[in-house]
């Protein structure tokens, strides 16, 4: 890396508005940052330099790993295939909670990278015998140009490309990236305002927003929705979330009941009962959500796929092995068609 890299980052991003005295607007996600010069916006990785507005991350990733496509979590897509994860650091939320922290809540600049090119990146992702490219671990949102040039690269190579993110984006980029994205996991964190600026200083709406625009572009879709104690455990307020899900069209929508562990500024909260995640689950059934599952847990069945029609067995699932790992997308037994990408 050098100087002028550490200095200011190397590309111009996309997504702003320049004032007359030359501050920018960020226009990506629902923050819309206002920016004098050399300031970061909230994300960490976008910054004005000169009028301009600057990705930081642009070529920088800080994660690649080869994954199950279940560790997403996706279960209704290629199960028991493996997909090539990367990461760019930076994230639009600042959640109390976030595994990753090291990584989210901090600049590009700040953490070790390896500078890859979108088509290096789908090269490395091919022969790597992986089915599929994961955006994951921070927020790929935050650097949009590099997420979308990346999942160009891989579908010119015939890869799928998987958006894990938690869908805080203004409508236009996101129209702009969803014609290369196959699946996506959208961490849905709670169904309250007043939780998400709390938990993580962001709003609800923009989240909801960003659902109905992936389902209304064709993304497959799964939700997960981490069980807080104290914050988001309310039985009302996960009667609510699913009854708005299934009332939008997203009862087929794989729904995954994460189970909390004490991290970063949530350390002095208790980890998740198991009574609560299986009133969890039964409350979504009742809401009319088809496909309900437990993560991290090893309760048995948590994670097993079954026909809602006649309760059969499709897919199990132990942590991250998979039988079988071709089903075909129609129940065996009664013949019921499961919503997914099987093949």
């Amino acid at each position: 890396m050098n100087k002028s890299d550490t200095a200011y980052g190397g590309r111009e991003a996309g997504y702003y508005e320049v004032r007359p005295d030359h501050t920018v607007v960020c226009r990506l996600c629902p923050h819309e940052c206002h920016l004098s010069e050399g300031r970061q916006g909230l994300c960490r990785s976008r910054t004005n330099r000169g009028g301009k507005l600057y990705t930081l991350a642009y070529g920088k990733v800080c994660a690649l790993h080869a994954d199950p496509v279940e560790k997403k979590p996706l279960f209704h897509f290629l199960p028991g295939s493996r997909c090539f994860s990367m990461a760019a650091a930076g994230c639009n939320l600042s959640c109390l909670n976030c595994q990753n922290w090291e990584i989210s809540q901090a600049s590009p600049l700040e953490v070790g990278c390896r500078r890859i090119a979108p088509e290096e990146l789908a090269e490395t992702a091919a022969c790597s015998g992986c089915r599929s490219v994961a955006y994951t671990y921070t927020e790929p949102l935050t650097y949009i140009e590099f997420t979308r040039d990346c999942a160009a690269a891989c579908k010119a190579r015939g890869l799928k490309n998987i958006l894990v993110t938690a869908g805080y984006v203004n409508e236009q980029p996101l129209a702009d990236l969803l014609p290369f994205i196959d699946a996506a996991n959208i961490d849905l964190k709670s169904f309250s305002d007043d939780t998400y600026r709390r938990i993580s200083r962001a709003h609800l709406a923009p989240v909801l927003r960003t659902l109905l625009q992936m389902k209304e572009a064709g993304v497959w879709m799964e939700i997960t929705n981490l069980v807080i104690p104290s914050v988001n455990d309310g039985t009302e307020q996960i009667q609510t979330l699913c009854r708005w899900l299934a009332d939008n069209g997203l009862a087929d929508s794989p729904l995954h009941f994460s189970r909390f562990f004490p991290r970063y500024r949530l350390s002095h909260l208790p980890p998740t009962p198991i009574e609560t995640l299986l009133q969890a689950r039964q409350t979504a059934r009742e809401e009319g959500m088809q496909f309900v599952y437990i993560g991290n847990t090893s309760l048995p069945d948590a994670e097993d796929t079954r026909c809602p029609h006649c309760g059969k067995q499709l897919v199990h699932r132990d942590i991250y092995q998979v039988s079988p790992h071709r089903f075909s997308g129609i129940c065996p037994q009664c013949g019921q068609p499961i919503p997914g990408v099987w093949t």
